[in-house]
């Protein structure tokens, strides 16, 4: 009798053991519903229209990702300045990782660096690519201002003046995507007569439109090669009489751009696809904070391609676009 009592104790304490065991490892790891979650964050460079669809890709990580946690920040102003004070909040606040679209790469070289020291860092849309972030997801922006110029000639074959007009020329992304312009362009009838900045302010990008319409009254294009800048340049356009008659060319896929195409008032448009910046960039942060570094090229640059959309595109492409907004 007495060795059943010490056999039924026996029992009884390894069963004890076996679950503080499995309570103290947090299960079987099956499910991982135990695993800690993972701070992380998309930083936009201004509060263009142009991050309603890559708000949407991270979204679409957050639900396929339980154990992270993602905040979507935007840059209100578009400044700099305002930019540190996001991303220092967001370190303050413990972040793991972060996907940042730096508004000036080479001035910003230094916040970029000083962040990797605290979280994982990617750029996104606009690079930096000698500081120390981890990888690059976006537009091989140089190609994209090729394709840009390929629309160009075709919309003058044969020749003639242009403006190109941006928010700020110090991003990464416009300077190399006004160089894949330049080269396109070269050898051609087709003059770039200057680029006019706005610093993010859709008033001033259309008064800097209006104002070449003005100076240069034989100006043939004008090309924008930020979100925005199609839809100032069309306003300007229409308020001087000449919808139609100076050619556009735009980046994006602004609602004032697309309707602009539809109705033959723009050429064309080269368009990004902002949804795979939000959904790859949260998704490979998740992978390599989980220790996984497999799918980090030696490049450190993620290329998504650039589409040309024109008048016989845009039908189709808008109910796609619309889809992803939640319109449709």
């Amino acid at each position: 009798m007495q060795r059943m009592m010490n056999r039924g104790l026996l029992l009884l304490l390894v069963a004890c053991f076996s679950l503080a065991f499995v309570s103290c490892s947090g299960g079987s790891g099956g499910s991982g519903s135990g695993a800690k979650k993972v701070r992380l964050a998309f930083v936009t460079n201004n509060a263009s229209d142009f991050w309603t669809i890559a708000r949407k890709g991270t979204e679409k990580a957050a639900a396929e990702l339980p154990n992270a946690e993602i905040e979507f920040k935007i840059n209100p102003d578009g400044t700099a300045a305002e930019q540190q004070r996001v991303v220092d909040d967001l370190l303050a606040k413990g972040v793991d990782g972060m996907a940042i679209s730096p508004v000036d790469p080479k001035n910003q070289e230094q916040m970029i660096n000083n962040a990797a020291k605290q979280a994982l860092v990617f750029t996104q849309d606009s690079d930096a690519t000698t500081s120390q972030r981890a990888c690059y997801i976006g537009t091989d922006n140089e190609a994209a201002g090729k394709q840009a110029g390929e629309l160009v000639k075709e919309a003058l074959p044969q020749g003639g003046n242009i403006m190109v007009f941006v928010g700020l020329l110090d991003a990464q992304n416009a300077q190399e995507r006004y160089r894949g312009l330049q080269k396109a362009l070269e050898g051609t009838n087709i003059k770039i007569l200057d680029v006019r900045t706005d610093n993010t302010d859709r008033v001033r990008a259309k008064s800097n439109a209006a104002d070449t319409l003005v100076k240069y009254p034989d100006i043939a294009a004008m090309v924008g090669l930020w979100s925005y800048n199609g839809p100032a340049i069309l306003s300007a356009l229409k308020d001087a009489g000449k919808t139609g008659k100076v050619k556009i060319i735009a980046f994006d896929e602004e609602d004032d751009t697309l309707a602009g195409i539809k109705e033959g008032a723009i050429f064309a448009t080269v368009v990004q696809q902002p949804f795979e910046f939000g959904y790859q960039s949260m998704m490979l942060l998740s992978k390599v904070l989980g220790g996984d570094k497999s799918a980090l090229p030696a490049s450190k640059q993620i290329f998504v391609p650039t589409l040309a959309i024109k008048q016989a595109d845009v039908e189709a492409f808008t109910a796609k676009i619309n889809k992803l907004r939640g319109r449709g």
